[in-house]
């Protein structure tokens, strides 16, 4: 499946920003998805997870845990990341990606399929 992320932008401290990651087939629903981020000089880390088919399951960082929403919608082969109350620690490429198995959402090495990445800054 190939994954395309599109939504980042430039938001002021406190603002909230909207990320989308397409897919091109329905195998879509079959995948556990998640995003993952990378901020200039550091690692990529993992922000949030949601498991396949209805997506009952979701998972965040200590990070995002309470201000981010990770959703999915089957019939439009795309996934979601509501952020909001955003800082300037978030600014970050973000990355979304495809994984088979929900016990692995957490681990970036375990995904098969990766988007191109989306940039999201937020100044202060």
């Amino acid at each position: 499946v190939q994954l395309q992320a599109c939504g980042g932008g430039l938001v002021q401290a406190g603002g909230s920003l909207r990320l989308a990651c397409a897919a091109s087939d329905r195998t879509f629903s079959s995948y556990s998805m998640g995003w993952f981020r990378q901020a200039p000089g550091k690692e990529r880390k993992f922000v949030a997870g949601i498991s396949e088919e209805s997506g009952e399951l979701s998972i965040y960082g200590d990070s995002v845990n309470g201000r981010f929403a990770i959703s999915r919608d089957n019939a439009k082969n795309t996934m979601y990341l509501q952020m909001n109350s955003l800082s300037p620690e978030d600014t970050a490429v973000h990355y979304c990606a495809a994984v088979q198995g929900w016990r692995w959402v957490k681990v970036s090495s375990k995904y098969r399929f990766w988007g191109q990445g989306t940039l999201v800054t937020v100044s202060s």
